[in-house]
């Protein structure tokens, strides 16, 4: 019977489909409802408290959920001290680095404007991932498809949050240094591959990972003692917010990742826009305009570029 670590982590280990399938887009659109319902938990969230403390109790909350599934499921946990280390690694890419700088940046520049310099994550990813990893090399079509899909972004979201360019460029380089992070993230995460950890174990110990780093900042910069006691629909926001925007969607995040590669999961980034605007309509009854449409047309496209197939096919004929 080999070893409790090698036992938890021990996967085949196969190429990433560059070209995904429709598994990998089901996976990729439920995870951009997931983040996309993430703006109205936290939409209730921050009316009680600090975003510091927000983001604590939805990693920590997030962390006892994994690991008490994995405790249902009594699979061991790794203890391989390199996977240990990866985490930390993960969470500080993935988590501390890119929340503190959205955290800072949002404090002078509109949300409109930060969910646009935040969609050049895949920009970033596409060209990172290009120089970093042989099997995700950087082509003309996934450069054109991020182009499009990043106007896309902008039609939808609207031209005049453009704006505020000419506002705070200190903070607007912290966006843009959040989405150069969350592509360095998605490029290290290829390693939990490597190192063979399953999905579940890498979601639970990054924001494991991420909450020993945060939460002594939250403590030290809210004094958490000093709030008033959140009322049930804070905490049921708190709850959303940490089981499934936070414990499902990292769950899916890593499967991605792991059978796609970080340059097709990153693409997710264009479509939590979308996601949010429908979910805004539906739940929400707030109307959708031709413009919404245009840029969910050209974010579409965007995707269709980076996938490849369909201009393979065009070729082919």
């Amino acid at each position: 019977m080999p070893p409790p670590e090698r036992a938890a982590t021990a996967e085949p280990q196969s190429a990433i489909n560059p070209s995904m399938g429709v598994t990998e887009w089901v996976m990729l659109l439920t995870l951009s409802v997931l983040w996309g319902g993430s703006f109205f938990f936290v939409g209730v969230a921050v009316t009680a408290l600090p975003t510091l403390s927000i983001v604590v109790l939805r990693v920590g909350l997030a962390a006892l959920t994994l690991w008490a599934i994995i405790l249902v499921l009594r699979r061991p946990a790794p203890m391989n001290g390199e996977v240990w280390a990866a985490f930390f690694g993960m969470g500080l890419l993935n988590n501390v680095v890119p929340f503190g700088l959205i955290v800072w940046g949002q404090q002078t520049i509109a949300s409109g404007l930060a969910s646009i310099l935040n969609a050049t994550t895949p920009l970033f990813t596409v060209i990172v991932a290009g120089l970093l990893l042989s099997d995700e090399r950087m082509n003309a079509l996934k450069l054109i498809g991020v182009t499009v899909g990043f106007v896309g972004v902008i039609v939808m979201i609207g031209v005049d949050a453009l704006s505020g360019l000419t506002g705070n460029v200190w903070a607007q380089i912290a966006i843009l240094g959040a989405a150069l992070s969350y592509a360095f993230a998605g490029v290290y995460g290829r390693r939990f591959k490597r190192l063979g950890v399953d999905p579940l174990f890498t979601a639970a110990g990054q924001v494991t990972a991420s909450t020993i780093m945060l939460a002594p900042v939250a403590i030290l910069i809210d004094r958490p003692w000093d709030l008033p006691m959140p009322t049930v629909p804070i905490w049921s926001a708190i709850v959303g917010l940490a089981v499934l925007s936070t414990a499902l969607a990292y769950i899916l995040y890593f499967q991605i990742l792991r059978r796609a590669g970080a340059t097709n999961l990153l693409l997710v980034t264009f479509l939590i826009p979308v996601s949010a605007i429908l979910l805004g309509a539906l739940a929400l009854g707030e109307r959708l305009g031709w413009v919404h449409a245009a840029g969910m047309a050209l974010i579409g496209l965007g995707l269709a570029a980076i996938d490849g197939r369909l201009f393979k096919r065009r070729r082919a004929v």
